[in-house]
């Protein structure tokens, strides 16, 4: 099939327009379903950072003073019109990642969606507090911290604009966004369109590049924030070069999350919850539940439902709507993933699927494995692709122990009947969110982000707006002042 034009108007998005500076380096953007150049950006110069930061800085300070009922009407407005515009949306995240358009119209505008509307309904709800302290007391204020950093993942790229554009931008921060070099093309849309839902110029800036340009905005002196989704590594490099200017992080990494499905587990929304939690976008989603411990007494029955449910996948044209399972995206990630199925079979893993399909593009069918030791390089490290470790417990006490032996802690999800159990599991799991009977919906109205090795801060829910603002507490006395001499 014809696909539709990919190409943006420029590379950039800065002080309220397209930007274009040809002496970047050239970024290719590839259609993971055929390996094709469908678009080129080229990666933000020194100049173009600079000049995304000066637009920042500048509108920033009139942005901190406006009513916050006035910013909330414009991230409002924006809400609208990215719901206007969803299938266009769409395409261009499936063009962009190859993500099935089945899944992009309901999972990926409209979830940026979502968070813009959100925020924006609580634009007012930035409050202090007072405390009293005989006849003195003293008050807070939430201030906005500024200019404020965003450096997005490749796998939810105008979601994850969103998410950190609108609690930043709701409380009186200007924000300067680096899309992944991978999916560098819907972040710039959010952009467009927030500005013609009223946005003033210079609040929102999309710049493109690799690492020296997330590290050239993570060090600049005029950036009091930033928050990165990606890969722990990257975290610990982005964290430790914002210490060096003492600026706020919000951390969104990877996991090794746990399933746990009790033998009193409705068996088939168990099954949905693994398949949730390991196959949707490609099994391209921080959160999955990739090690699924499932008791004793449903193991086997589980595994025959998993695998018939498996093979009922219709793999092909993302564009295609009755498309349900696509390409990795990126070649590069495709080949780890294809190494560590390699790895699990080596370490003596029982693999079913695991293929790389015949086709053009970066296809891996949907893999489960088996046979598995909690020791193995498969069950202990992330692998961020369509692969399922299955394995088998007695008792909760044991599956709780196995479950939280990780350095990880971004998500888990328990399945069973039992109420009592579902919340004690849930209590004694060590990570930041956590599903009863249910898998990977993360609605904007809930703090989603991990602990341990998984992450700093939250993202949405009324306290992602704390992370993007600083108390100023104010001492009043209201008697004589005493002193010494």
């Amino acid at each position: 099939m014809t696909l539709p034009n990919a190409q943006p108007k420029a590379s950039h998005f800065i002080d309220g327009d397209y930007v274009e500076d040809a002496a970047g380096t050239p970024i290719p953007v590839i259609y993971p379903a055929t390996g094709e150049t469908i678009a080129t950006v080229h990666a933000a110069t020194p100049a173009i950072v600079d000049r995304a930061l000066e637009s920042a800085v500048r509108a920033q300070a009139q942005w901190a003073a406006t009513d916050p009922v006035e910013r909330g009407r414009i991230l409002r407005r924006a809400a609208d019109l990215i719901r206007d515009r969803n299938r266009e949306l769409s395409v261009l995240e499936t063009l962009d990642t190859g993500k099935p358009l089945q899944e992009t119209l309901v999972a990926d505008a409209t979830s940026g969606a979502d968070a813009l509307e959100y925020f924006g309904g609580l634009a007012a709800d930035v409050t202090g507090t007072t405390m009293q302290f005989g006849g003195d007391w003293a008050y807070t204020l939430r201030k906005p911290l500024g200019v404020c950093v965003g450096i997005g993942a490749w796998n939810y790229p105008t979601q994850i604009a969103c998410w950190k554009g609108a609690p930043a931008l709701v409380t009186g921060n200007a924000m300067v966004f680096k899309p992944s070099e991978t999916t560098p093309l819907c972040a710039l849309k959010v952009a467009e369109i927030l500005h013609e839902a009223g946005l003033p110029a210079g609040l929102f800036n999309v710049v493109q590049g690799m690492g020296e340009v997330g590290s050239a905005l993570t060090t600049d002196a005029r950036v009091a924030k930033v928050s990165l989704t990606g890969s722990v590594p990257t975290g610990r490099k982005v964290a430790a070069a914002a210490s060096e200017g003492m600026k706020h992080v919000t951390m969104e990494l990877g996991g090794k999350s746990p399933i746990l499905v009790f033998d009193d587990a409705n068996i088939d929304d168990a099954v949905s919850g693994a398949i949730n939690g390991n196959f949707y976008s490609s099994g391209q989603v921080c959160s999955n539940g990739t090690r699924v411990f499932v008791q004793d007494g449903m193991f086997q029955d589980f595994l025959k439902r998993l695998k018939a449910r498996i093979g009922a996948a219709t793999i092909g044209d993302p564009m295609d709507e009755a498309s349900n399972f696509g390409p990795m995206t990126t070649q590069a990630q495709m080949e780890i993933v294809l190494r560590h199925i390699q790895t699990a079979r080596d370490e003596g893993a029982a693999v079913h699927g695991g293929q790389r399909l015949d086709r053009d593009g970066f296809w891996i069918e949907p893999t489960v494995l088996t046979d598995l030791t909690d020791d193995m390089t498969c069950v202990r490290e992330e692998i961020f692709g369509p692969v399922m470790s299955v394995l088998s417990f007695a008792t909760e006490e044991e599956a709780l122990a196995r479950a939280n032996d990780t350095q990880f802690g971004l998500s888990a999800g328990v399945f069973t009947r039992d109420l009592a159990r579902a919340h004690r599991v849930a209590t004694a799991f060590e990570a930041g969110t956590v599903w009863i009977n249910q898998y990977n919906l993360t609605p904007a109205g809930m703090p989603f982000g991990g602990s341990k090795a998984s992450g700093i801060g939250r993202e949405n829910a009324r306290m992602a707006m704390d992370h993007y603002t600083e108390a100023q507490t104010i001492y009043v006395g209201m008697g004589p002042v005493e002193a010494a001499f």
